[in-house]
């Protein structure tokens, strides 16, 4: 069983969304030619929100708590048609279109009610801003849903808030993996085994209770690694604009290449110190279950990407790759009475940790009189 997950960019316009449908549907057709005794039954697809829906979102959001509710009514309407029209263009059986349109209306009627009631109190909560966060999943994964069926694949979406269960740190929430792999299995396992290829929403889960939660800006990727895990996945798929893990950015460096394999160390060093291919959490789901990764181009599918796995084939002695993180600070706590008093450092790292500040360097002189430390901007 593979899980694919398919990024904004894939999913940014109707071309892009037919050629990630044809894709699926090659990876279908694929593996029901296999002999499937061995391995887990069918394809699984997590998808992120079309490119930008979700800054649009937030975007009106915030200035609904400012008061202007001019952007989110703007925004409903645009979203609405935009997503109408792509829909209109892949899907020609009229009574799907008429139902996805119905779906796209009631999504959008209840981010304009939130919204309106944001202004009303005058804040946006980071629970609010959850809510409101994972709207653009739950109109893209229906959307490709359909696509696909239009395409002879018989799927359906899935609300990954039915899955995957977390705490309530909204805005960055962490999944319960104790709970969340039972649920996914119930869930998901007779829909595979039925033959139904499931779409689910990228990026949000839910607490126990319910209540919805996101799980960090490009956080589908996440949610991949989660699933897959969770249903024991043969291979986790990333697809996304370029071809696989760069040796540099592209955007920057002119001859940069990807590469053809990496260890899950190499690529969580990547991700976290500013490659922005994988969310920095994908790994660690992965890496707990010992199931490789790829990276794929969704507008260059016959290109192998890169192969993600606990262990690369070839000792690569050299620098493989070099990335840099943005928007950073360097904190110095200093003083002469920090000389030889013990518990300094425990102090003034618990206080960062109340701030839940993600701390990325530490360095201490062997003078004992500063303690010097890079944290991401607020």
């Amino acid at each position: 069983m593979i899980v694919m997950k398919f990024g904004g960019t894939s999913v940014g316009t109707a071309e892009s969304i037919d050629s990630a449908a044809k894709i699926v549907a090659a990876a279908v057709e694929k593996q029901t030619q296999r002999d499937s005794a061995e391995e887990s039954p069918g394809v699984l697809v997590v998808v992120s929100a079309m490119g930008g829906v979700t800054n649009t979102l937030i975007d009106a959001a915030q200035a609904a708590a400012a008061g202007d509710e001019t952007p989110y009514r703007d925004a409903r309407s645009q979203l609405l048609v935009r997503h109408q029209v792509v829909a209109g263009q892949l899907i020609e059986d009229g009574v799907e279109r008429a139902g996805l349109g119905r779906l796209f209306d009631n999504r959008l009627r209840e981010f304009e009610r939130l919204c309106r009631s944001i202004t009303v109190l005058g804040e946006l909560t980071q629970r609010g801003l959850d809510v409101v966060s994972g709207v653009g999943e739950r109109l893209s994964a229906p959307l490709l849903a359909a696509v696909l069926r239009a395409n002879g694949v018989n799927s359906q979406f899935v609300d990954a808030g039915e899955l995957i269960i977390t705490d309530d740190q909204f805005g960055n929430a962490n999944p319960l993996m104790d709970a969340t792999p039972a649920r996914c299995r119930d869930r998901l396992l007779p829909m595979m085994q039925s033959g139904v290829v499931p779409v689910v929403t990228g990026f949000v889960g839910a607490t126990e209770k319910g209540v919805p939660t996101t799980l960090g800006r490009g956080g589908s990727d996440y949610s991949a690694a989660i699933l897959g895990a969770a249903l024991d996945a043969d291979e986790i798929q990333i697809w996304t604009d370029v071809d696989g893990v760069m040796t540099a950015d592209p955007r920057i460096v002119e001859n940069a290449q990807s590469m053809e394999e990496l260890s899950y160390e190499e690529v969580a060093e990547l991700a976290y110190y500013g490659a922005k291919v994988l969310h920095p959490k994908t790994v660690t789901p992965a890496v707990e279950s010992s199931i490789p990764l790829r990276v794929l181009n969704t507008f260059n599918p016959s290109h192998p990407g890169t192969r993600i796995v606990e262990k690369t084939r070839q000792l690569h002695h050299g620098v493989k790759a070099i990335t840099a993180v943005r928007e950073l600070r360097l904190i110095t706590v200093a003083g002469r009475g920090m000389i030889g008093v013990p518990g300094i450092a425990a102090r003034t790292f618990d206080a960062v940790a109340r701030q839940r500040a993600n701390v990325l360097m530490i360095s201490q002189g062997s003078s004992e009189q500063s303690i010097c430390f890079v944290v991401p901007e607020a």
